[in-house]
């Protein structure tokens, strides 16, 4: 594939992605070489720093213990004694202690030997300093001497192998220190280094980048330019497949065009001088069609008179017809609204009947409650004897009077019954005739909306009728003015052959090689062949026989045409 095919954002994305790239590789240079000085430095911070205060902890804490072992072996005062004592025994299990964690951070063979090695100088010193202080407890001065010194002795070599000991933790931190530093200064090489190729690939590619676009661009400008100053020979030839190749590719197929078109409107302009020839021509057909015209719509205007009676009659009748119907349908709604009353009214009679039973009902017990407690009270009145005897006379008339109004409420209990009975059936009665009523009004309104359609029929026929007649005069005002419009004919003809010869002094800026002229040139000849017109007197026939068979119901459906439409007048017609 060639680099010239590619698409101008590929060749960029191509560009931009080598720069990123090249930026992405440094900034991942910068990274590693950073994770690196980090993880020296973390070990760093984290072992050695640490291993080394521990060993000058410890040389610190043993010197210091060293001290206080003099001044216990010479001091002769208790107090100062335990108190030296004390001070030794802290600092022992310090020593102890930081030992202990040190041990555990060793990782190298030869630091081990040599915390091996200061351990076991350290158990010699322990030794001799606590025979020293045993000799000195028994109270033998002479041999105390001798002791101290080879206890000087152990001291110095326990503490010279804890100097060997902190010397080597300090000589691996100044190696850390060193190997960071060489991590930076290899990362900064390395950086600039890529830095550096990377500009001079960007440089390359944006100038690659450039001229493979300004060039074309260039010749795009100038064929452009060309084209601008009516020169249409360029030939003109696509090298490459990317933007600018397909903006070459769109000039050639517009100056084809432009070529196409160019030959096209010159071949107009000789079809043009040929077709005023033949409006000239079909003038005279137009004459012929227009007395043809004024001798159909003569019989048409006398047709349509009739017609238009006859329609005028038949739309007052409806309209008769639609008054009466409408009268009919609101005389029969109001009836329907009387039985919907009547039914309304049944309804609360037979309401209130139900109500009155349930009353009588009441009543009814009422006189039975009565009669059993007047029996009682006659009970009770025997049971008193002689003193109950005026009381038994009132509970008997009591009874009695209960038991004629138990029989009073049983009759009026059996009339409201057969009334209540009698409005239901007076109610289906009145609602079977509201139903009755209901499809009296609705087959009332279906003829009101039936005698109404067909009062708009007639009207839409009346409608219709009117246009056909203001069509007639139109095509009569028509026929009257076709004999101007040949002469206006006549005059647009030679205007259009004016016209024609104008263009083509206009197109002639356009400058077309031989072979395009060539081709064009045949292309006009074989299409300038004049046509000779014909009179067609059967289409006005046939447009005649048209319009007296077209239906009513359609011609009140069209709109009223302006009358200074004519030709759309006559084609809705």
């Amino acid at each position: 594939m060639k680099l010239s095919n590619l698409k101008i954002g590929t060749r960029l994305g191509i560009g931009f992605g080598m720069v990123l790239f090249f930026v992405v590789v440094i900034a991942s240079m910068g990274v590693w070489r950073l994770e690196k000085m980090a993880s020296a430095a973390e070990e760093m911070s984290r072992e050695t720093l640490v291993k080394e205060r521990l060993a000058s902890e410890w040389l610190r804490k043993t010197s210091a213990n060293s001290v206080r072992t003099l001044a216990l072996v010479k001091v002769s005062d208790p107090e100062d004694a335990l108190y030296y004592q004390q001070s030794i025994t802290t600092a022992n299990m310090e020593i102890s202690a930081d030992a202990e964690l040190m041990r555990a951070l060793l990782t190298t063979p030869q630091e081990i030997k040599l915390f091996d090695e200061t351990v076991a100088k350290k158990a010699d010193y322990v030794e001799l300093r606590a025979t020293a202080l045993q000799l000195k407890n028994d109270d033998q001065q002479q041999a105390v001497a001798p002791s101290l010194d080879k206890l000087a002795l152990a001291l110095t070599a326990y503490e010279n192998s804890i100097r060997d000991l902190l010397r080597y933790q300090t000589t691996h931190i100044d190696l850390t220190a060193t190997e960071i530093d060489n991590f930076y200064q290899d990362g900064k090489l390395y950086m600039t280094l890529l830095a550096l190729v990377a500009v001079l690939l960007g440089c390359v590619l944006a100038w690659w980048l450039t001229v493979g676009i300004t060039a074309q661009l260039r010749f795009a400008v100038k064929l452009a330019q060309t084209v601008a100053g009516g020169d249409l020979t360029s030939r003109i030839e696509v090298t490459s497949k990317d933007e600018s190749g397909l903006l070459m590719q769109a000039l050639k197929n517009m100056n084809d065009s432009l070529v196409r078109i160019v030959g096209e409107v010159r071949k107009g302009t000789d079809t043009i001088a040929s077709a005023s020839s033949q409006i000239a021509a079909g003038n005279l057909d137009l004459s012929g069609r227009t007395e043809q015209q004024a001798g159909s719509l003569e019989e048409t205007a006398a047709s349509m008179e009739q017609l238009t009676a006859t329609v005028k009659q038949n739309a007052d009748n409806a309209r008769q017809a639609n008054q009466l119907a409408v009268a009919a349908s609101d005389v029969a709604i109001k009836g329907g609204s009387v039985v919907a009353e009547v039914v309304g009214t049944m309804g609360a009679i037979n309401a209130s009947s139900r109500k009155i039973e349930d009353i009588i009902a009441v009543i009814d017990g009422i006189a039975f409650q009565t009669n059993i407690l007047a029996l009682n009270a006659a009970v009770e009145a025997a049971r008193a004897g002689e003193q109950g005897r005026g009381f038994a006379v009132v509970a008997a008339e009591v009874r009695n009077l209960a038991q004629r109004s138990a029989a009073a409420a049983k009759e009026i209990k059996m009339l409201i019954s057969d009334s209540v009975n009698k409005v239901e059936e007076g109610s289906k009665q009145v609602e079977q005739a509201g139903k009755t009523m209901d499809e009296i009004v609705d087959s009332v309104k279906r003829v009101t909306d039936i005698m109404a359609e067909i009062s708009a029929a007639s009207e839409e026929q009346t409608v219709g009728i009117e246009q056909v007649n203001q069509a007639i005069m139109q095509m009569d005002q028509v026929t009257q003015q076709n004999a101007a419009l040949v002469e206006q004919a006549a005059a647009a003809a030679a205007s259009l052959q004016e016209q024609a010869g104008n263009l083509s002094q206009v197109v002639s800026v356009f400058k077309l090689d031989r072979r395009q002229s060539a081709r064009f040139s045949q292309d006009r000849a074989s299409q300038t062949t004049p046509v000779t017109p014909q009179i067609a007197a059967e289409p006005v026939k046939r447009e005649q026989r048209e319009l007296r068979s077209m239906p009513t119901r359609k011609l009140a459906n069209t709109p009223t045409p302006a009358p200074a439409a004519a030709s759309g007048d006559w084609e809705e017609f």
